[in-house]
């Protein structure tokens, strides 16, 4: 499902405009939306039954480059991450 297929099924669900269903979905996942921000504050976001995002930090690391073999230094960076909670991990692998 991209964003467009998200937007018609809120709009649907919810018998709203696909314009305010974008709206909906933007004020979310938008980079400037509701879960970014939380995220670029360093702070954790965590919904019931569904899952939570929080911010990582990954170590500087050096990587080597398997056509030359030229060994590369990365940088330190934080880096989002989403865990599954239990019920959806569920919902998920019930069997059918």
């Amino acid at each position: 499902m991209n964003k467009q297929e998200l937007v018609a099924a809120v709009a649907k669900r919810l018998g709203l405009t696909k314009a305010k269903a974008n709206e909906i979905a933007d004020l979310f996942f938008a980079p400037a939306g509701v879960i970014a921000t939380e995220l670029k504050r360093g702070g954790k976001v965590a919904i019931s039954g569904f899952g939570s995002f929080e911010s990582r930090k990954r170590a500087a690391r050096e990587w080597r480059d398997p056509r030359t073999g030229k060994t590369v230094n990365i940088k330190a960076s934080v880096v989002p991450a989403f865990r599954a909670s239990r019920t959806l991990r569920d919902q998920v692998n019930k069997k059918r």
